[in-house]
């Protein structure tokens, strides 16, 4: 009985350790098969879901794929003369992060090539703005010289190059270079900017883009196309061989309606004077001339502007990067008697021959408004008030037709507008109304419109500033006789291989649909000016006939008794000189208009620059020296001197030109 229980408990025993064993054997199969079906899936999700991933993957890391950047296209004025382009040279580059000490490195460097303190500067502002592992210039431009003897020390440099770069060139300094306007190396809005408008692939290379004018507005036709070289590479990185390449498009070339010649021309006439001149072709609305003084060397621009010409820019209390053609704003003073004419026939305030007594003041509610230095005129019809310049004709006309009136009119005209040139940046100036005056000012007590407010809108004075855009295009629509064409300074584009041009789109005219015979009141009132007006010396003997309105502006507000005398102010207290003017007046190819800041009467110093333009488009002349000194400085009214062929008048003097080496063709 002992051994049977002995025998029964070492049974169980024994089948509990079976059933042990084959429990983890189980457990162990169960483990097995779960690896493997883990792994099975594993094996499927990488051979199948992320096949292409990881195959792509595989490729990029024997393949490299380099960008080429195209070179930037050509501008060129509308007779072919190029204004800005490109030549190759070479730049020493640093990579911050392959640099240990950089400070110690530059000085190093400073003793092969020629490192001034203003490229020490531009290379830290350049570090701020970019990530370590750019490639950044401490010195462009290396000569020769210079490239060699770093070439042979160029092994104790890890993270220093030399590379052969294409860089920007503008042949004439600061001639037009508010239209032309410059490059610059791409910062973080810029870079921001591409990402929004999905362009960052293709500026994959690229470190300059457009930052002003017509660099800036036409960067996308400029730029061209990236091109792709795909490479094989060696474990080490070492390129074998190419496996696929894109050649890069160039940019294309774009050519302006300006004529360069006569911009420089009216820079020179201008001086070292203040102000802006729009000159266009009331036929098509393409500019021939777009002149803000003074002006800047967009050269400077290229590779970083240094601090001191800077700080010398932009602290000048002529403000020079101001584009006053574009965004300087003025009061148009008597050249808008013309477009209030216009505004009394089409509205019914006034007819052609009504009279109206010129005493030589005009008063309303207490508020003396004076004219001519209270000369009066006399009985004055429409036409003689645009010929004799009635100052209370027009205070008259619009206390009649009230503010609203008087806006509803002009902003079809353009006035206070974007006239959507095809230029960055343009402002719209103010034409004033009730509702513009609520919405301006924050008081409730300015808020509201007085009807004195109104008087001196219809001289061009209180709240009206307009750009010398807006005044030279509603110029060019009564030239043309009601046609509003939108202004535009390139006509097309020109590929850089070819050179086929294509006509850029330009939008159909609007017809503002005035009288025949309103538009000829107004105009022969205008011709009037140069034959018996405010302009009659200026364009006295001219073989041509031409029509046009003086004005002089206020740059400030003189007091109800008290009298103007420049004398007393200070030159930026000064009246401005304005003029407006189309010829020939029977049939107009070019009209324009013009301020020169704090100069005076407009028939004294700006009628001048425009009988000189008219000369120039119409005969092909071109003034002499003399002239252009003595019309610097207003002592002109007809050209003195002799007249010269503008066939026989260097653009610019060659050797002051550096030769370049175009790669854009």
């Amino acid at each position: 009985m002992t051994w049977n229980m002995s025998s029964l408990s070492e049974m169980r025993d024994t089948r509990a350790e079976i059933d042990r064993f084959q429990g983890r054997v189980v457990v162990i199969q169960w483990v097995v098969l779960l690896s493997f079906i883990l792994l099975a899936a594993r094996l499927v999700y990488l051979q199948v879901i992320r096949h292409d991933d990881l195959m792509s993957q595989a490729e990029n890391n024997r393949t490299a794929i380099l960008p080429t950047v195209p070179p930037r296209g050509n501008i060129l004025d509308r007779n072919g003369l190029v204004l800005a382009s490109n030549y190759s040279a070479y730049t020493l580059e640093i990579t911050p992060s392959k640099v240990k000490d950089l400070e110690v490195t530059i000085d190093e460097l400073a003793e092969l090539v020629d490192i001034q303190i203003k490229d020490r500067r531009r290379f830290k502002r350049l570090r701020e703005e970019s990530k370590s592992f750019d490639s950044l210039p401490i010195r462009n431009r290396l000569t020769d010289e210079e490239v060699a003897r770093f070439s042979a020390q160029s092994y104790r440099f890890p993270g220093v190059e030399i590379k052969a770069r294409l860089f920007r060139q503008y042949p004439y300094g600061e001639l037009a270079s508010h239209v032309i306007g410059y490059i610059g190396r791409i910062n973080q809005r810029d870079k921001e900017r591409l990402e929004e408008n999905d362009d960052t692939s293709n500026y994959r290379g690229t470190e300059y883009i457009g930052k002003l004018g017509v660099e800036q507005r036409y960067e996308r036709e400029l730029h061209g196309v990236t091109g792709i070289n795909q490479i094989e590479t060696s474990a080490g990185g070492q390129a074998i061989r190419s496996l696929f390449n894109r050649p890069a498009v160039p940019g294309q070339n774009v050519v302006l309606s300006i004529d360069i010649q006569l911009q420089k021309m009216v820079e020179d006439l201008f001086g070292k004077r203040r102000g802006a001149l729009v000159a266009l072709d009331p036929n098509t609305g393409a500019v021939l001339a777009f002149v803000s003084k003074p002006t800047f060397d967009p050269n400077w621009f290229v590779d970083g502007i240094d601090v001191e010409n800077w700080q010398m820019l932009n602290e000048s209390i002529d403000k020079p990067l101001l584009n006053r053609a574009l965004r300087g704003t003025y009061p148009p003073g008597s050249t808008y008697k013309p477009f209030m004419a216009l505004a009394a026939l089409t509205t019914g305030k006034r007819k052609a021959d009504t009279i109206v007594n010129d005493t030589g003041s005009w008063t309303y509610g207490g508020h003396t408004f004076r004219s001519h230095g209270d000369a009066g005129l006399g009985s004055v019809d429409m036409e003689t008030s645009i010929v004799k310049s009635s100052n209370v004709y027009y205070y008259s006309l619009a206390n009649d037709m009230g503010v609203d009136m008087i806006h509803d009119f002009m902003k079809p005209l353009g006035f206070g507008q974007i006239t959507g040139i095809d230029l960055p940046g343009e402002v719209r100036g103010i034409l004033p109304s009730t509702d513009w005056k609520k919405n301006y000012f924050k008081r409730p007590e300015q808020k509201k419109w007085f009807g004195g407010e109104t008087i001196s809108l219809g001289i061009g004075q209180g709240y009206n500033t307009f750009t010398m855009l807006q005044l030279a295009s509603a110029t060019a629509t009564i030239a043309n006789g009601g046609m509003q064409f939108k202004p535009h300074v390139v006509t097309a584009t020109q590929e850089a291989l070819t050179h086929t041009q294509a006509q850029v789109h330009t939008h159909a005219p609007l017809g503002l649909g005035y009288k025949s015979d309103h538009i000829e009141v107004v105009r022969r009132g205008l011709a009037g000016v140069v034959t018996s007006g405010t302009s009659q010396r200026v364009f006295s003997g001219a073989p041509y006939t031409s029509a046009g309105k003086t004005g002089t502006a206020q740059a400030v507000t003189i007091g109800q008794k008290d009298k103007y005398d420049a004398a007393k102010l200070s030159e930026y207290q000064r009246d401005h000189a304005l003029y407006m003017a189309y010829a020939p007046a029977e049939a107009p190819v070019i009209a324009l208009a013009l301020v020169v800041e704090n100069a005076g009467f407009g028939a004294a110093a700006a009628a001048p620059i425009a009988r000189r333009v008219f000369d120039y488009w119409l005969l092909g002349q071109y003034p002499s020296e003399a002239d252009i000194l003595a019309t610097q400085k207003g002592q002109t009214s007809v050209p003195i001197g002799q007249v010269r062929s503008k066939k026989d008048v260097p653009l610019i003097n060659p050797k002051s030109v550096p030769a370049v080496n175009d790669q854009s063709q």
